[in-house]
């Protein structure tokens, strides 16, 4: 199949890129530079320049896609300096993610699958008050709302995310590297509370499950592993070659994990199991957290 994966010079695009192309379909990746960063793999597939935000994929640029995989939605990390934080992120989600697939829809690409959030299927109570839920909900069932008859699109909606790409950096997993060898004055502790953690390869399965197997319409709350912060840091520790550092549970903020990334709030969790015949269906592996750290160790430490 002709595949377009928007996003595809990040990290999960990117992976779920290359896993596609791996799989023998011819892959096409977006950005909104010159392309993808040179040191990676992904620098050898097309590359289609664009910006959803600004409209730049109209129907004729997306004609002749088979399928669609939208790895592109805005965070935080996305709001730009002095920009309103809200308004950026309704128009970026609400408005800019539904507006696309309506355009794919028009270019006669048949199937897609929109990457989302797992906050709004496994902690829907935290919604209330936040800006940034509730935009990931709004493109979610936006997303989903341009599905017609020959144009099928369901959500994969994922949880914390582990892993690398080679040759891509890294401001969260190269810091974790770093801190476990011991070069970061960090001291060896993780705050009090958890959530549900996933690899990029579990991922990158999902989403090619959901490509060519999907329910049109339904959304997937996917996931692997449920794992206070404690044992996720402790396995960085373990791959570094320093499991006798045992990390200590400290009620207080992490400056590799502030608060501000903690949505449920330090000290809570989000633990969930995914629907079996959901994880069958899209058949991705589970039990592979540690495995993805093994990975982010051997690239950055």
């Amino acid at each position: 199949m002709k595949v377009l994966v928007v996003g595809g010079t990040g990290a999960l695009g990117g992976h779920a890129a290359l896993h596609l192309a791996a799989k023998g379909h011819q892959v096409t990746i977006t950005g909104r530079g010159t392309g993808a960063n040179a040191a990676t793999p992904m620098a050898k597939l097309a590359y289609l320049q664009g910006d959803y935000v600004t409209g730049d994929f109209t129907p004729d640029r997306l004609a002749g896609f088979d399928w669609v995989v939208f790895a592109a939605g805005n965070d935080p990390r996305h709001v730009p300096a002095g920009a309103d934080f809200g308004a950026w992120l309704r128009q970026a989600n609400d408005v800019a993610i539904p507006a696309f697939f309506a355009a794919a829809r028009e270019a006669g690409v048949s199937r897609a699958v929109q990457l989302g959030s797992f906050y709004p299927q496994a902690a829907p109570h935290l919604l209330d008050g936040n800006v940034y839920i509730q935009s990931r909900l709004a493109a979610c069932e936006g997303a989903r709302a341009e599905g017609r008859a020959g144009f099928d699109v369901c959500s994969v909606n994922a949880p914390f995310m582990v892993g690398t790409v080679p040759g891509l950096p890294s401001a969260i997993f190269e810091p974790y590297a770093q801190w476990a060898k011991g070069h970061l004055p960090i001291p060896p502790y993780a705050p009090t509370g958890g959530t549900n953690f996933m690899s990029f390869t579990s991922l990158s399965e999902a989403i090619e499950g959901a490509l060519e197997r999907g329910a049109p319409g339904k959304a997937y709350l996917v996931g692997d592993e449920n794992l206070s912060f404690r044992d996720y840091f402790q396995m960085f520790f373990d791959a570094a070659g320093r499991s006798d550092v045992q990390l200590e549970e400290r009620d207080a903020e992490m400056p590799l994990l502030p608060d501000v990334a903690i949505p449920q709030g330090r000290g809570n969790f989000i633990d969930y199991q995914p629907d079996p015949a959901e994880t069958a269906l899209l058949g991705y592996r589970r039990q592979d957290v540690r495995a993805a750290v093994n990975e982010i160790a051997a690239q950055f430490g």
